[in-house]
């Protein structure tokens, strides 16, 4: 762990019940450390994961980073209030985005481990940044290996077996997705974070019945008590 104080931080209003992963979305780690830590940037997370696989800490985690901006889950609209912010080293959809190396990835899921044990996080509040803002952000990405974190209990795993479809129609699919979390004010945006997180390999913001899916089995699970 290597401390990197960033002055972009304030006081929480919320103990913290989440926590929300991004990419950097810039050249190299430098220029992200370099932005992240810079006053007049007013933007700054808790930690800082780069490609080789160091840790970085920016703010201490009883304190307010400025990493979610407008966002919103769960009916929480404050989430840097309620959340610890990790920003992942990757050039981003903007600048040549690739996937995350394993070095990343292994120093990456001990710091998620760690945070989630201390503070509480269910799996179903570890999100990506384009979970909270769909009209805005498409962070961590597609090519984030959120499987790897929910095999181990990190996040919600994608549903596979016994897959059925609701057959709601676009409107119920959206209620559903709005129940589940996510704002939904503009739908075609929300479908695509859905998609993004849990059916990578087609993001185009139609409700499909592989969507529907997929969503009524994430609901009827944590109905069951099965994910949080």
């Amino acid at each position: 762990m290597i401390d990197c104080p960033s002055p972009n931080f304030d006081e929480r209003a919320l103990p913290v019940t989440m926590l929300v992963l991004h990419y950097t979305g810039m050249a190299d780690a430098a220029a992200a450390i370099d932005w992240l830590t810079n006053p007049a940037a007013k933007v700054s997370s808790h930690y800082v994961v780069t490609e080789d696989g160091q840790v970085l800490r920016l703010v201490d985690e009883s304190k307010r980073a400025w990493h979610a901006g407008r966002s919103h889950w769960r009916g929480l609209t404050d989430i840097n209030s309620a959340s610890i912010g990790i920003e992942i080293v990757n050039p981003g959809h903007d600048h040549g985005y690739r996937p995350f190396p394993e070095e990343q990835m292994a120093a990456l899921l001990p710091l998620v481990a760690d945070i989630v044990t201390r503070h509480g996080i269910a799996p179903s509040n570890v999100v990506g940044h384009s979970d909270i803002a769909p009209t805005r952000k498409v962070d961590p990405g597609e090519l984030f290996d959120w499987e790897r974190l929910a095999r181990h209990r990190l996040a919600l795993a994608r549903p596979r077996d016994r897959l059925a479809d609701p057959h709601w129609t676009p409107g119920g699919f959206l209620i559903a997705l709005e129940r589940f979390g996510y704002d939904v004010a503009d739908g075609p945006a929300a479908v695509r974070a859905f998609q993004r997180r849990f059916r990578p390999e087609t993001i185009d913001g139609i409700a499909d019945g592989e969507c529907r899916a997929i969503l009524l089995s994430l609901l009827l699970d944590r109905e069951r008590g099965s994910a949080r």
